[in-house]
């Protein structure tokens, strides 16, 4: 079976951009299945850094087609400005599909998360203030838009009427801000119908096709493991659910057609918004992974929150994805420590547990109970093969694969899109 799913097994910004890369020489199809620009892909090619927020990490492999699924939320400027600098840069983005039940973000939706969060002060969730939370209770609550209305503007203007007829109330009596009209709504979201029309398809019906004839298809989830909507770190989490089953129902291709699941892990962690975070470092060690590793977010710019490796975490996204495979990156980023701890367990009120609690109250309590692996100092950015490796730094992958619960299958040792030690093959 020749579909795959790749995704995060943290909190996000594990490198999937340069995991789906790798892939993208070998494979058909590219489908981001949830999310919208509230994540972000760095892909390195050679000298060339592209930042992806909306579109997957495949347009920049020639032959692979990008596809955005029904179950992304698509800001339409975002989007069309995406596609202008890449074009700009000398990238063929003719051939990516879009969703033709896609919702979209409307003005009034970045204008709502905004307000929302300055309102809920010391109790914010952290999120991008783009829209994304909005636009999926639209859709949960019925009154979404989605890419096809941009094609009838009768049943557009219904629909954002009937959206805002609550909105507008909440944002003029709650919030103090003015009502926003619905013609001026309708005109800029028609006024994207053109130049994205020759983009938009039955992305369903071609994925599922493309599968039966045997082409490879690679499902890219945004966000995280543990900033599922279901599986999460609940509330403070994503509007959407970027585990495996979140493939099926953002794309439309059953799960007895997936036959991989590959979660990216980062070699240790990091996080970023609001929400618990137990290996959490605000030391120099903090700031050393920070800096080291160039943990600011793609989409935000704001610093992550950086700590230690979490193998509780791990095993859990193991479970609940389902992962054959795992992805480790960055672990140059780890050169230079003497010794590495690895959260093995956590104590919970004079507990030890070592898998996720359930309980928000007991994980946000949650102390880490560490085991120390020694560290090395060699540059490991040329090495090709797990031999070339240093002997601990050899160790502390095998720890980290016999902890987590699935084979490491691939490293990253650099940030290139060379720098990559291929174990196993994802196809």
């Amino acid at each position: 079976m020749p579909a795959l799913v790749l995704l995060g097994a943290q909190w996000g910004d594990e490198g999937k951009g340069k995991a789906t890369d790798l892939l993208g020489g070998s494979v058909d199809y590219v489908v981001r299945y949830q999310g919208g620009n509230n994540a972000g892909h760095t892909v390195v090619v050679g000298d060339q850094k592209y930042a992806l927020h909306l579109l997957p990490s495949g347009i920049l492999s020639p032959g692979c087609v990008p596809v955005i699924g029904n179950g992304v939320v698509v800001d339409p400027s975002v989007l069309l400005s995406e596609l202008s600098g890449l074009n700009e840069r000398g990238v063929d983005t003719s051939g990516l599909l879009l969703s033709g039940n896609a919702h979209l973000i409307a003005p009034y939706h970045t204008e709502v998360d905004k307000v929302t969060e300055r309102f809920l002060g010391k109790r914010k969730i952290g999120t991008t203030g783009r829209g994304i939370g909005p636009a999926y209770a639209d859709k949960i609550n019925r009154v979404g838009l989605r890419v096809q209305d941009l094609f009838d503007e009768s049943i557009l203007t219904q629909k954002v009427e009937a959206a805002l007829d609550f909105k507008n109330q909440v944002l003029a009596k709650l919030y103090n801000r003015r009502a926003v009209r619905t013609d001026q709504v309708v005109e800029e979201l028609l006024g994207y119908a053109d130049r994205l029309r020759g983009y938009v398809a039955d992305t369903t019906l071609i994925l599922n096709d493309a599968v039966d004839e045997g082409k490879v298809v690679l499902f890219e989830g945004g966000q995280g493991t543990l900033l599922d909507v279901d599986h999460g770190t609940y509330p403070f989490v994503t509007s959407s659910n970027p585990t495996a089953g979140g493939a099926c129902t953002g794309a439309g291709v059953g799960p007895t057609k997936i036959s991989r699941v590959i979660g990216i892990l980062k070699a240790y962690t990091t996080r970023v918004g609001a929400g618990p975070f137990p290996t959490e470092l605000l030391d120099a060690d903090g700031e050393a992974l920070r800096e080291i590793g160039g943990e600011r977010g793609v989409t935000t710019g704001r610093d992550r929150r950086c700590g230690w490796f979490d193998a509780v975490i791990a095993r859990y996204a193991t479970r609940v994805n389902g992962l054959t495979d795992f992805f480790l990156t960055k672990l140059d980023v780890l050169t230079g420590w003497e010794r590495v701890p690895v959260c093995v367990a956590y104590e919970i009120e004079g507990r030890r547990v070592t898998e996720l609690p359930f309980s928000q109250s007991d994980f946000h309590h949650a102390v880490p109970v560490y085991e120390y692996l020694p560290g090395w100092s060699e540059d490991i950015t040329g090495a090709k093969s797990f031999s070339d490796l240093p002997k601990n730094a050899q160790g502390y992958v095998k720890a980290l694969e016999e902890m987590s619960g699935a084979p490491i299958s691939a490293i990253g040792v650099g940030p290139g899109r060379d720098e990559t030690i291929q174990i196993n093959s994802f196809l």
